[in-house]
């Protein structure tokens, strides 16, 4: 560890945190439906749209029929992306001319950019056109973000509103959150990848001969614009096979910088929306503390371990920590930044292997997914998820004390807190089932290249990506075959939507309640008592999760590398 390499974190930290109130405050005009500087260019444009789709944007819906619209929505998009990956040999803009996905491949495709997951079973320059990479990814990139940024806007209804019986219109916040915030955003930092060094172009792949009269096939294709979508959208799925790490994704410095940062500025930002739209910013900025508290710790534990390098390659007299799986270009501190960033907020994409870390450093990314994906999770996904975890903690602060809980005006009864328990346990249970029945099924087992405690750690993490729409992977799992790409696409779609449909009820419900006035005995929360306690809650109810399972994965590898023995 240096004081360069801290440095460079703590830079990184700033620059995420600096830009959180001016695009939390953009997000809330937005999200509330107020003119901003966008208007006069995209209004008639939003308006056209309503139109053309039949949606009268004054017509609000209840719970029900918000989540219903929103999940044929998603569904639309599966069909859509399937039909375009099964069809791709007959597709245009195909100049290397691939042909169509197997049936399980494009089935865990489709539900993996659906989800906002990304998770990617292919190399996408060796097996997806041009047209499958903007037509079919790309576009899900942005709806599949707009789908998690449109919750928060019912959900900051529920508290700002009483006795309501309707939360919204799911077609307008879609569309909103789409023309206004992703597309400009977007297109403004594909052209500033453009300028610093990423190829945005529909050409052909360029055939080379090396130095050594090799031959060497370079892809190239439209990567700028998905790039910029992936990492503001924490969609996280790469143009090339090796995401982030390929000189053509991130060539220097600038480029990771921009990509570190595009990571977690919305998904911040929204914490700052959330708190100016229920007209209680000082709660939104003390969940953005406990998202900055969780994301501190990673890079912190991140760059220590892996910093401290491998005891195997000390012992052959070679000094300096582990590079193993990381670019030169970037070294240990930014690597460690970007693997506690995608991990933390879902997005999944990657600029170093996280199979190659160490088996602490390879812990924080593992525990940042398992902790449920709200610090600060997806965009939109994290926050709603954050706000599940403060009705649990704010019903056991109430049990502390011996009164009924309330959370931000609300009365917290039996429905809300029984829907937080089924959108917390979820995860655990396709993570843990589908992970102990890999451990054994030679199916599964044939995907693996490593014995022993890291093979085990490669499933829980596949599967743990998936269940947290995360996308990232341990390297050493071979996920393309019928039994990975089946059962995680259904965890993935479980997890996604299976979250959403009570958090949706949660919100219907609260709408529906009066907003109380504080009183003496209401619990505050926005100051640190209110942070503490949401961070040990989540802790402890991620600990009793997933402890014993980590603890025969990384752990062990970790006190097998003590033990003087290789993993």
């Amino acid at each position: 560890m240096t004081l360069n390499g801290w440095f460079q974190i703590a830079i990184m930290l700033a620059l995420v945190l600096l830009t959180a109130r001016p695009l939390g405050s953009f997000l809330a005009t937005v999200m509330d439906g107020r003119r901003c500087f966008l208007t006069p260019a995209v209004g008639p444009v939003e308006k056209r749209i309503y139109a053309l789709a039949g949606v009268d944007q004054t017509r609000e819906q209840t719970w029900l029929q918000y989540v219903a619209s929103l999940i044929a929505f998603n569904a639309a998009g599966f069909v859509l992306l399937y039909a375009i990956l099964r069809l791709q040999g007959f597709l245009p803009l195909n100049p290397q001319g691939f042909g169509a996905l197997s049936e399980h491949l494009a089935f865990n495709t489709a539900i993996s950019f659906v989800t906002n997951t990304n998770w990617q079973s292919y190399g996408g320059e060796t097996t997806l056109s041009y047209f499958s990479q903007m037509v079919g990814l790309t576009v899900q990139n942005f709806v599949s973000a707009a789908t998690g940024m449109a919750i928060i806007v019912p959900l900051a209804r529920a508290f700002s509103r009483a006795n309501a019986t309707t939360v919204g219109n799911f077609w307008v916040d879609l569309t909103r959150v789409t023309l206004y915030v992703l597309l400009p955003l977007s297109i403004v930092m594909a052209f500033a990848l453009i300028a610093l060094g990423v190829p945005q172009n529909l050409s052909s792949y360029v055939d080379a001969t090396t130095l050594e009269g090799a031959k060497q096939t370079i892809a190239q294709g439209p990567v700028a614009s998905q790039l910029a979508i992936k990492q503001l959208g924490t969609n996280g799925g790469g143009f090339f096979n090796v995401n982030s790490s390929h000189p053509y994704e991130n060539p220097n410095i600038w480029t990771n910088t921009l990509e570190s940062w595009a990571i977690l500025a919305l998904a911040l930002a929204l914490a700052v929306a959330f708190g100016r739209m229920i007209g209680r910013e000082r709660e939104g900025w003390a969940l953005l503390g406990v998202m900055m508290l969780f994301l501190l710790a990673g890079c912190a534990i991140a760059y220590w371990a892996e910093a401290a390098g491998n005891p195997f390659v000390h012992a052959m007299g070679v000094d300096g920590g582990n590079m193993e799986g990381k670019e030169v270009r970037f070294g240990i501190p930014q690597s460690a930044v970007w693997a506690t960033f995608t991990t933390g907020a879902s997005n999944g994409s990657v600029n170093s292997m996280h199979d190659s870390y160490m088996p602490l450093g390879g812990l924080v990314p593992l525990v940042l997914i398992q902790i449920g994906e709200v610090v600060p999770g997806g965009v939109g996904s994290g926050l709603y998820g954050l706000v599940v975890f403060a009705i649990i903690a704010m019903f056991v602060a109430g049990l502390m004390v011996g009164r009924t809980p309330e959370y931000l005006g609300k009365k917290l009864e039996a429905k809300e807190v029984k829907m937080a328990m089924l959108a917390i346990l979820i995860m655990p249970a396709f993570i843990l089932g589908f992970s102990a029945v890999s451990a054994v099924l030679p199916a599964a087992l044939a995907g693996l290249n490593n014995p022993g405690p890291r093979g085990y750690s490669e499933i829980l993490y596949a599967f743990s990506s998936a269940a947290g729409n995360n996308g990232s992977a341990f390297a050493g799992l071979t996920a393309n075959a019928p039994w990975y790409d089946t059962t995680m696409g259904i965890t993935m779609l479980a997890c996604r939507f299976g979250i959403i449909v009570p958090v949706m009820a949660i919100i219907g419900s609260l709408a529906a309640k009066p907003r109380l006035a504080p009183s003496g005995g209401t619990f505050p929360t926005d100051g640190a008592l209110f942070v503490a306690l949401l961070a040990g809650v989540i802790v402890i109810v991620s600990g009793l999760e997933f402890f014993p399972a980590l603890a025969l994965g990384p752990i062990a590898e970790h006190f097998q590398m003590l033990a003087g023995k290789t993993f």
